[in-house]
């Protein structure tokens, strides 16, 4: 049995971990901007933040990657 990967658990990574907490505005984006903004004052927990809130979306990017490629 030949089962395909679903991009179902990266999506659903992303939207949850990848984006708390939602309000005023998603977490990763607010570490980017800040890190865009020349990281002023970032301490070592603030880029530690930074790659966890990221990693869903490095997974998701992996995964649409592959999927893409074996079409």
């Amino acid at each position: 049995m030949n089962k395909k990967p679903s991009l179902f658990i990266p999506i659903a990574l992303a939207l949850t971990l990848g984006l708390a907490p939602y309000s005023p505005e998603p977490h990763i984006w607010g570490k980017i901007k800040w890190v865009l903004g020349g990281a002023e004052g970032m301490q070592p927990m603030d880029w530690f933040d930074l790659i966890l809130h990221g990693a869903p979306w490095i997974y998701l990017i992996v995964a649409m990657v592959r999927e893409f490629k074996r079409k």
